[in-house]
């Protein structure tokens, strides 16, 4: 939804440089704050601008506030050859995340797959970052998590649920993977906060007002109105949305012993918090697979050549180009901002100027006069 007129071009390294320094400001160990710029990285040169350096600032004010420990110790509460639960600390979602999704890996390697539900985390940056790292491994990946109220269920008129984002993955031969990852809601609250920051309208069908009355302006969604569940309304498959969003609500918090539904901790100091408690922080849910597992990774991997290749010969739609493949919009971005760099809007600028006055480090200092 960026405003792509109104921007200026910054270069993934010095994103990843600041984001780095950034989160060591707060005690983050090196290690650590690395690699949850990296996760904040992969957003930007995907162009999931809302998950990327974006939310750098909302990060900034948890750490200061105290909301998130930068030094967590990682706890397995429960366990089982191919099965975990993770306590994360209260740490960084951006290095909680991670570190669980290792271990569903590593046991996915030793028993054929893995399956680890996080509680006590944070909010972890884009769901597809995990299961881009289980395709590195030859894996089939998943990936998901709860997140702040935002979204209303169908025929409700109130937030109670998060965008609760669902990720796949699928290797292929001599193709690229599929790579799916989306909210369970309309759309990702980013989009609406960046359309808001970029003074735009969003499509119909994507928010509700106060009153539960279909809006296109991003304000009246944020002033006590909600996103919709995937599909919108119940003509339109919104039952669809709701079903996938609760899906994900429990097996990341039910199933961990994280807070669920509405009573998941926002991600930013101006949100209220939540009436009550019903476990600890927010949910994460990983899975991974080997394909070795259920038939040979080179047959498996073929006939993902053969299905990504007979769907992109599908007779197009009239004024389109033909079906995309799950994974293309974020693989032609990233071959360009990988080049080209990351477009920010001014008001990304500024609050990343903010965050550089207060820990002492310069940010694009001699960018367009800015």
């Amino acid at each position: 939804m960026s405003d792509l007129t109104d921007t200026t071009i910054f270069t993934l390294k010095e994103l990843r440089a600041f984001s780095t320094a950034m989160f060591m400001h707060f005690g983050v160990p090196q290690e650590d704050a690395q690699l949850a710029a990296e996760v904040l990285d992969a957003a930007d040169r995907r162009g999931i601008d809302s998950h990327g350096v974006a939310r750098l600032y909302s990060y900034y004010e948890m750490l200061s506030s105290g909301r998130i420990n930068p030094t967590p110790t990682l706890k397995v509460i429960r366990e089982t050859l191919s099965t975990a639960t993770i306590d994360g600390d209260n740490g960084l979602g951006l290095v909680v995340g991670p570190k669980s999704n290792r271990v569903a890996m590593e046991k996915a390697k030793h028993a054929g797959s893995g399956w680890v539900s996080v509680s006590n985390t944070n909010h972890y940056g884009i769901a597809g970052y995990y299961v881009l790292e289980a395709l590195k491994y030859d894996l089939i990946g998943m990936s998901m998590t709860n997140s702040t109220k935002l979204v209303a269920p169908l025929w409700g008129a109130e937030k109670m649920l998060g965008t609760n984002p669902i990720a796949m993955a699928f290797p292929g031969l001599e193709e690229p993977p599929i790579v799916i990852d989306l909210a369970t809601s309309a759309v990702a609250y980013g989009k609406v906060e960046m359309a808001h920051r970029a003074g735009l309208e969003v499509p119909d069908g994507w928010i509700i007002d106060e009153e539960g009355v279909s809006t296109t302006v991003p304000k009246q969604m944020m002033d006590g109105g909600a996103l919709l569940p995937l599909g919108s309304d119940r003509e339109h498959g919104g039952h669809k949305g709701y079903a996938l969003s609760a899906m994900v609500d429990i097996l990341c918090c039910v199933l961990s012993g994280a807070n669920w539904g509405p009573f998941a901790p926002p991600f930013t100091l101006h949100l209220p918090q939540p009436s009550r408690s019903v476990g600890k922080g927010i949910g994460h849910f990983f899975g991974a697979w080997r394909i070795d597992g259920f038939i040979d990774p080179d047959e498996f991997k073929r006939q993902i050549d053969d299905w990504i290749r007979t769907f992109r010969a599908t007779k197009p739609a009239a004024g389109t180009n033909g079906p995309l493949i799950p994974g293309d919009p974020e693989r032609e971005m990233e071959k360009i901002r990988t080049v080209q760099g990351v477009p920010l809007l001014p008001a990304v600028i500024s609050d990343l100027r903010r965050i550089a006055d207060k820990i002492g480090v310069s940010f694009g200092d001699n960018r367009n006069g800015q």
